[in-house]
């Protein structure tokens, strides 16, 4: 419940803080006196929008914060949920910068909008003219019935699956259109996929097929320098083996007689038996290097390949060819393996139509089970306040297709007097008849929704003196289990409250400013008395204004 309202440069307040109890409080106040405000103030906590224009003080910020009790509406779970500190006594506070810019809090901790609206859903039932217009809205009426018929968490799984469902479709549907424009580049992408495979390269395949080309095209160049290179050390009178032989020669004819003539006779050796090695390799190479044209014709074809496959695809290695031979690869697949991704999607749309489909006949019956007790419970209760023949007709029928709540489609039509067709709500009732409607539907949903605070502003509009004591009377019995708030213009109403509090305006150093506070018991007959007669007190209005209180 809501225990304390505090607001600072809001419109025309400059600043109040007022305190509220349990049980039924009435606000009243002259017309303009600032009623309005003081909801939109309210308004900011619970999430609503605001801009710098609600300033009073366009040079100081807003401040509206709200104490509420949530002790015994188990909420500790939104707060988890949310990552918040629950706190039994809950803070909320808005904050409206002069630069138009917004600040909220949760028990100190900044929260966004969003998070503000979904908890004051919980906390605070705000009742205005315009959620009576609301009794017209189809959504609303589904609201009303899903609460009696206790369809709200079957409601909730089904647009969970729902969202699912619209999930797949658009995957399916997706998936199709990728298959359809697949398919009209299967052939080539299949024949640009299979030249790739069918070449069968390698990585480095390309440089060694130039290395190799190189070495055949110089294959003259190489056989004559292999063989000169043979003479050059064989050559039995100048060739380097009979020059070294010789050095070794004479060189071993002095090596006795010092280290340093034993250490060049070692030397040259070592140069000898690396010479003869080099000899032999080179012959064995020199054997080997042939002129072999069908091989340099292999070659030089399998490197065109590479060249006009690399300019076809307009890249600049073989690492580059197989990346794109791995994605067409990928793209042939999708084609082949399509079909079974669509039979796949398909099946899981299909367990989900199944899963709705049971869920949405179960909320179908809950829901016409639910009508005729809901039916009867308003018209008694319009009775009472003096629509002694209103009837009510839900019109319940199953749709073929999924809607936002299930698969059934309501129309609601109304009937206030004898004799007279049932037509549309909004095209028949009254204004006054309308706001019976609203506290009547209200107080049933009382019963089933543990909601801690309910705000009715101005529902007596359109009601006479009797009537809106019967209504004063339902809000009374609802706040047995609830906080109930009354914004009214009716004594009647005004004096079935607990608390009394009146809104008004003051001249505060050359301005004016709208302030809120309790009445005390004979400020309460006064303010009563001023509505039955007006500013000038008579006995006569005193009289009546102290017997309505008692």
């Amino acid at each position: 419940m809501l225990t304390t309202l505090s607001i600072k440069n809001y419109a025309l307040i400059e600043e109040l803080s007022v305190s509220f109890d349990t049980g039924f409080s009435v606000i009243t106040g002259e017309t303009g006196a600032g009623k309005s405000i003081l909801l939109g103030a309210l308004g900011l906590v619970l999430g609503k929008r605001a801009d710098s224009t609600f300033l009073k003080n366009s040079d100081q910020k807003c401040i509206v914060e709200a104490e509420f009790n949530i002790q015994n509406y188990d909420l500790e779970s939104f707060f988890s949920d949310e990552d918040l500190d629950f706190e039994s006594t809950t803070i909320i506070r808005r904050e409206i910068l002069p630069n138009g810019k917004s600040r909220a809090f949760i028990n100190d901790t900044p929260a966004t909008l969003n998070v503000l609206n979904s908890l004051s859903e919980k906390l605070i039932d705000i009742h205005s003219q315009h959620q009576t217009l609301a009794l017209s809205d189809t959504s609303f009426q589904f609201h009303v019935i899903d609460v009696l018929a206790s369809n709200e968490r079957k409601v909730a799984s089904y647009q969970r699956g729902l969202t699912l469902y619209n999930r797949l479709k658009k995957e399916f549907t997706e998936l199709k259109s990728l298959q359809l424009e697949a398919n009209q580049q299967y052939e080539y992408n299949l024949h640009l996929f299979e030249e790739l495979d069918t070449a069968d390269l390698k990585v480095g395949e390309q440089e060694e097929i130039e290395q190799d080309l190189d070495l055949m095209n110089n294959i003259e160049l190489i056989k004559s320098s292999l063989t000169e290179s043979l003479l050059i050390i064989d050559n039995e009178e100048l060739g380097l083996n009979s020059l070294v032989g010789l050095l070794k020669s004479k060189l071993n004819q002095i090596a006795s007689f010092s280290v340093e003539y034993a250490g060049f006779s070692e030397r040259i050796e070592s140069i000898e038996i690396e010479l003869k090695d080099v000899l032999q390799e080179l012959e064995r190479s020199n054997e080997s290097v042939n002129f072999n044209p069908d091989e340099i014709e292999k070659l030089g074809d399998r490197l065109q390949l590479i060249y006009d496959l690399s300019k076809k695809h307009v890249v600049n290695s073989i690492s580059e060819l197989l990346e794109i031979k791995e994605t067409l690869s990928v793209k042939v697949d999708e084609v082949k393996n399509s079909s079974k991704a669509l039979s796949d999607k398909q099946k899981e749309i299909d367990k989900v139509v199944v899963d709705l489909d049971k869920l949405a006949l179960t909320i179908h019956k809950n829901r016409a089970g639910a009508i005729p007790k809901f039916t009867k419970k308003l018209e008694s209760l319009l009775q009472n306040l003096g629509m002694e023949n209103a009837r009510f007709q839900f019109n319940l029928t199953e749709s073929k297709d999924f809607l936002s709540n299930g698969k059934d489609e309501l129309k609601l039509l109304f009937s206030a007097n004898k004799g007279e067709n049932f037509g549309e709500l909004k095209k028949v009732a009254s204004g006054g008849e309308l706001s019976r409607i609203m506290l009547s539907i209200k107080s049933i949903l009382s019963d089933y929704i543990k909601l801690p605070t309910i705000i009715f502003d101005e529902i007596d509009t359109g009601v006479s003196g009797e009537i809106s004591n019967k209504m004063s009377d339902i809000m009374q019995q609802m706040s047995l289990n609830m906080q109930v708030m009354s914004i009214t213009h009716l004594p009647q109403i005004a004096a079935k409250g607990n608390h009394h509090y009146k809104v008004y305006k003051e001249d505060y150093k050359n301005r004016t400013v709208t302030q809120l506070r309790l009445l005390s018991d004979l400020e309460r007959i006064n303010e009563i008395a001023e509505m039955l007669g007006g500013k000038t007190l008579t006995d006569s209005a005193l009289t009546h204004a102290k017997e309505l209180l008692n």
